[in-house]
């Protein structure tokens, strides 16, 4: 069916009324045309669009809205139309112009319909004014004519189109030159081909353009890789582009090649490296930082902020301000909790503010940094090694001063700043450790010490050697040494002494004193004991015999062991094993056993007391201690030591005992050995007011003699009527006098050599200058020798 006989119906059905609402209310400008070509009738639009009136039109040729260059032609065109008349829709792509009254032509879009009135044929023609879209279309054409001529005019820049997967839809002659690709090489690629390898393994295409998709521009600086895979430092912008709902078009990318800056800012911060690193005092390193900042970025004020141990404050140190700036002091203390330097470090990222607004922030802080003049600022965390350490801040007077740029090159400032404040840390933390260890040793090398040097083993006598000189015999071996002595002698310093000379010396010293332990507990203390064992036993528990696994075990008061326990601690001796108290699984043990008694063992065993067997597994290597009133010749001595060593505990200086208190001393008999004779030194240092030891003469009257011990060759005598003619002293020696006579003996024992292996100074455990320092001091020369 034509479109003509689909007409009829419908304009038949119209109401008059009707149909001239339509006719006149339609947009666009209509005609009727008869078939001699004449205008039947018009609408108002076409009246305002033709600037005629419809009088001055109906009747008149259709040919008279036509430019005249076009009128000839267009009768042609007309009659043909006529005989085979048909529908032709708008849009044809028909160039068609118009002409006003006034003679101006104008393009416009024309739509035909032969419309059937009764007998006669008609055509309905609907006229499309399109000035404006000619001119918008004729503006984008010139404007996409520009916008190539300029993208093929640029060759420092790669400008492309990806679609919205990211694979490349357009491609710029600049884009060949930075990327090295020729356009049907890379068309349809995704733009992840740009990128290096280690950078597609960490997803960084994706994120880029996920975060163009949500910011609507994405801007970011790397190495990208050319198509003969060389390097180039790139910075590239993408741009979302979208349709009118929102949704992803595509996206634009403008990339530049920056390489050549990049290496002129390599080399600058490798300058800044080596200036930071080599500042390892703190006080220069402020002013290498500031001089780093200043040589990348422009700022107003620049400032350390280092987190204390506690983790509450910050203190911080100005590097840089105007001059005139409102800063009361060069430091700064701060609080941590809520302030921009926490942000920093809990996101490991820097913060910028680009206007000083509390927000989220403490706003004391927030507020006094904008009381000085600062009123942007940025502060990077100072993170090395995985510890915080606190925050570089850079301040500027300008509100917005520090762009997304100088905040990466200040991040990359502040990543060789955090190494340098790291190193400069420990490096005070060694320096102040040195002195001390400087100081501790100076202390040290000035203590009295025997020949052997065992630690506060003190003593002269010969008794007393030939115990230290089995310690060094045996220490080497592993054999079990059994301790006897009475209570009080130095059994445990024995003790330690072995394991110290051992070649056990790094591993573990455990002991467990068997009288100190109620007898149902010793077991489990020995031994261990699993979850369950017996009531109490709520979880498993290592024995101390276990503990000391490639160790030395040491067993005080062995005489107090139990009978019932006595032959499994036999078996874990000679088996080297054992189980726990509730256990069935058998454990190795590897330990070297050193055992102690003031006890008769030999009398326990005896009486049935103690198994014979454990007694002779424990007394491999004997050593006896002699009590104190055997070796009264050291008594001095250890006083001496004992009143320096609390005097320097209680910040006391106590520079000689008296000799009737030395006397006393020497003649007191000494039950509780040495453990006795230094608990009442200690009560004498803290009874004491001056220099002068006040000793608590009342405990020891009972057992002093009623003349003074005498002295021969720097020794007390025990007896003087043994001695008779022997010279008595006049005082008590001080301790310069001790120490005078220590260094006297150990030089005429080495013949008067002090430096060397076999010198004096390594005989005393002192320096060779620290010996000759002390010998001037005390007065000591070769004629004295």
């Amino acid at each position: 069916m034509s479109h003509s006989n689909s007409f009829q119906p419908v304009l038949a059905s119209l109401e008059p009324a009707m149909f001239e609402t339509l006719f006149e209310s339609l947009p666009d400008g209509v005609l009727v045309v008869n078939g001699a070509g004449e205008l039947v009738r018009l609408n108002g639009n076409a009246e305002k669009m033709f600037g005629y009136t419809r009088n001055e039109l109906v009747g008149k040729s259709i040919e008279t809205l036509l430019p005249e260059r076009f009128r000839r032609g267009h009768v042609g065109k007309r009659e043909a139309y006529s005989r085979q008349p048909h529908m032709r829709p708008m849009g044809v792509g028909l160039d068609l112009r118009a002409r006003r009254k006034d003679g101006m032509e104008f393009p416009v879009d024309i739509m035909l319909s032969p419309v059937r009135i009764e007998d006669q044929v008609l055509v309905l023609a609907v006229v499309r004014d399109i000035t404006y879209r000619k001119q918008a279309e004729e503006k984008l054409r010139r404007n996409e004519e520009l916008f190539r001529s300029l993208i093929e005019g640029v060759k420092d820049y790669a400008i492309f189109m990806l679609d919205s997967q990211g694979r490349v839809m357009s491609w710029s002659p600049g884009a060949e030159v930075i990327h090295g690709y020729r356009a049907e090489e890379v068309v349809g690629q995704h733009f992840s081909v740009f990128f290096t390898p280690e950078d597609v393994r960490l997803g960084k295409p994706e994120e880029i353009l996920r975060a163009a998709s949500t910011r609507g521009r994405m801007e970011s600086e790397g190495w990208r890789i050319r198509k003969d895979g060389a390097r180039f430092w790139a910075n590239a912008i993408v741009t979302a582009l979208r349709d009118e709902k929102g949704q992803i078009l595509g996206f634009s990318k403008v990339t530049r090649d920056l390489t050549d800056r990049r290496r002129a800012e390599e080399a600058l911060l490798l300058e800044i490296t080596n200036a930071l690193v080599s500042n390892l005092d703190i006080r220069n390193l402020l002013g290498a930082i500031a001089a780093s900042i200043r040589q990348m970025v422009p700022y107003d004020y620049g400032s350390l902020a280092l987190l204390d141990p506690a983790g509450k404050l910050l203190q911080l140190q100005w590097l840089d301000r105007p001059e005139g700036a409102k800063v009361e002091r060069a430091e700064w203390t701060l609080p941590f909790r809520d302030s921009v330097t926490e942000k920093a470090l809990s996101r490991r990222e820097p913060v910028v503010l680009h206007r000083m607004e509390t927000g989220e922030f403490e706003p004391d802080t927030i507020m006094r940094w904008k009381s000085i003049g600062m009123n942007s600022g940025c502060w990077l965390p100072l993170v090395s090694h995985g510890r915080r350490l606190g925050a570089l801040i850079v301040g500027s007077e300008r509100e917005g001063a520090f762009s997304e740029r100088d905040v990466t090159i200040l991040t990359e400032v502040a990543n060789q700043v955090a190494i340098a404040v790291d190193n400069a840390v420990a490096f005070r933390q060694i320096v102040e450790l040195q002195e001390r260890l400087e100081e501790e040793k100076r202390y040290l090398a000035e203590e009295l010490r025997t020949e052997y040097n065992f630690e506060e083993i003190i003593g002269e006598t010969p008794a007393l050697k030939r115990v230290l000189k089995q310690v060094e015999t045996v220490a080497p071996t592993d054999s079990t040494v059994l301790i006897l002595g009475e209570t009080g002698t130095g059994k445990e310093l024995i003790a330690r002494a072995i394991h110290q000379l051992s070649a056990r010396r790094d591993r573990p010293f455990i002991k467990l004193n068997c009288s100190a332990i109620p007898g149902g507990l010793l077991e489990s203390e020995l031994f261990g004991h699993e979850k369950g064992a017996f009531t109490g036993a709520i979880s498993q528990k290592m024995g101390r015999l276990e503990l000391a696994h490639s160790g030395t075990f040491f067993l005080d008061e062995v005489g107090d062991l139990p009978l019932e326990l006595q032959p499994k601690l036999l078996r874990a001796l000679q088996e080297r094993e054992f189980e726990r108290v509730g256990g069935t699984r058998t454990i190795p043990v590897d330990v070297r056993l050193v055992a102690a008694t003031n006890q008769d063992l030999q009398g326990l065993v005896n009486r049935r007391e103690f198994r014979s067997d454990l007694y002779y597994r424990l007394k491999v290597f004997p050593i006896t201690i002699p009590p104190l009133r055997e070796r009264s010749e050291d008594i001095p001595l250890l006083a001496h030591y004992f009143a320096q060593k609390h005097a320097k505990q209680m910040k006391k200086s106590i520079e000689r005992i008296p000799p009737q208190a030395l006397h006393a001393l020497v003649q007191y008999p000494w039950h509780g050995n040495v453990r006795e004779l230094e608990n009442l030194i200690e009560r004498a240092v803290i009874l004491t007011r001056g220099s002068e030891l006040n000793v608590p003469l009342a405990e020891l009257q009972s057992a002093v003699p009623a003349s003074p011990a005498p002295v021969r060759d720097g020794r007390w005598v025990r007896n003087p009527g043994s001695e008779p003619g022997a010279p008595q002293p006049e005082g008590s020696p001080t301790l310069e006098a001790a120490e005078r006579e220590h260094i006297l003996r150990a030089l005429r024992e080495c013949r008067g050599v002090i430096g060397g292996a076999s010198g004096a100074a390594a005989k005393l455990g002192l320096k060779r200058t620290t010996l000759n320092f002390r010998m001037r001091k005390l007065g000591i020369s070769r004629s004295d020798l």
